[in-house]
């Protein structure tokens, strides 16, 4: 069985805000082996609410829309999903009769507008709300299940769980998902692909996702089988020949990002980290305490953001900032030499470098980065040039400097 979800409302379009309730949808199906195949914000608009309906309704066996429930004018979900398959809305007296209940409870009379939310599609059940006004709707039609849900997440999580779970683990075949992410650093998409694309491209199930960002690639492998056991078999099956190819190149296999990789070795092996960082301004020490737990091994940072401060906190020389600058191997293993004697770590990473867009010259144009890793076995400096804007080149950068440090670990 295969899903979409329809988000209803204007204000999902705006940009403040995020749907979070596909999310929580999405990770609901998976458990139960449904795939989500589409998704998609519609706004307040009967017409193109009901057209999407239908068009959902022709690809997919479960249609799931969240929010337009509410007693407005612009709460169109009911009579949308009415005209999209063909049926009428009925008003329900008990229905009605439930949400007064409610408003009586709180002291309240319910407005007119509210006895809209009584309206039920022909043929529809009622999903009864512990937690609101708006009643959902579980409708079966030609063969498909569509179910309307209130848009608030404290009333649509509930709903869902304690109605509409139950349901369906009764109704879909035994299915499941299993999913292995891949995570690669030190390489670009193209090359990833490259030498993967041979191995996935020969399987249609598991189906195989790249994605890529600031320095990281993920490859996602989505096993579909009629269990759990087989669909473990199938993502390992692929994931298996692909790390044989990629080696250690491949730093995570469960989706751990890199700086929680770095963070069970250092705890593993009762080792410490510090950082002193120039041009990424923290990011590096941010990425790092991120994970939780990170007290164990971080034990702190510098940021040196001009040359005094190099000098004067990690004793940086005068000398190699005048012969050197501070964009230069010199300037990095100093850095991260000085990190490592002033915090007592055990092993310590500097980055220093042009961000941009300006500051840049003949020899250290824009985008140009030095990384050192210090330790017990020495330091060792590392030299690279990043294309892009600010935020692309400090995010290359953290993501370089944490790909080193995990390297030397090993």
């Amino acid at each position: 069985m295969n899903a979409e979800i329809i988000a209803v409302g204007s204000e999902m379009l705006t940009p403040d805000r995020v749907d979070t309730n596909s999310l929580y949808l999405t990770g609901q199906l998976n458990a139960l082996g449904v795939e989500v195949t589409a998704k998609h914000v519609i706004g307040d608009d009967r017409g193109r609410l009901a057209a999407a309906v239908a068009a959902a309704a022709g690809s997919s066996n479960l249609i799931i829309l969240t929010g337009g429930l509410g007693p407005t004018e612009d709460d169109v979900t009911r009579d949308a999903v009415a005209a999209a398959t063909g049926r009428t809305l009925a008003f329900h007296q008990e229905i009605a009769d439930r949400i007064e209940q409610r408003f009586r409870l709180r002291r309240r009379a319910m407005p007119e507008i509210n006895k809209r939310q009584a309206y039920l599609i022909a043929g529809a059940e009622v999903l009864e709300n512990d937690h609101g006004t708006a009643p959902g709707q579980w409708l079966d039609h030609d063969g498909r299940v569509i179910m309307l849900l209130p848009g608030p997440p404290n009333e649509l999580e509930p709903m869902f769980e304690e109605r509409c779970l139950p349901r369906l683990e009764r109704m879909l075949p035994p299915q499941a998902i299993r999913v292995r992410i891949l995570r690669i650093a030190g390489m670009p998409e193209s090359e990833v692909d490259q030498l993967a694309a041979p191995i996935y491209t020969r399987y249609t199930n598991p189906v195989t996702t790249i994605l890529a960002g600031g320095g990281d690639i993920q490859l996602h492998l989505r096993a579909r089988a009629a269990d759990a056991a087989e669909a473990e078999r199938l993502a390992e099956e692929v994931a298996s020949q692909i790390e044989g190819i990629l080696g250690d190149r491949i730093y995570s296999r469960n989706g751990d990002p890199i700086e929680a990789v770095i963070g069970e070795r250092l705890r593993a092996r009762g080792d410490t980290v510090s950082v002193a960082e120039s041009c990424t301004g923290g990011m590096l020490g941010e990425r790092l305490t991120s994970v939780p737990g990170s007290s164990d091994y971080f034990v702190g940072g510098l940021l040196t953001y001009n040359d005094r401060m190099k000098n004067t906190l990690a004793g940086v020389s005068e000398e190699i900032l005048r012969r050197s600058t501070a964009v230069s191997a010199d300037a990095a293993e100093a850095l991260a030499g000085g990190a490592r004697a002033r915090t007592g770590s055990t092993w310590a990473v500097s980055i220093t470098g042009v961000a941009g867009p300006g500051g840049g010259t003949e020899a250290a144009p824009t985008g140009t980065v030095y990384i050192a890793v210090a330790g017990p076995d020495g330091c060792r400096s590392h030299h690279v040039r990043f294309t892009g804007d600010r935020t692309r080149v400090r995010m290359f950068a953290t993501q370089t400097a944490l790909d080193l440090l995990r390297r030397r670990l090993v």
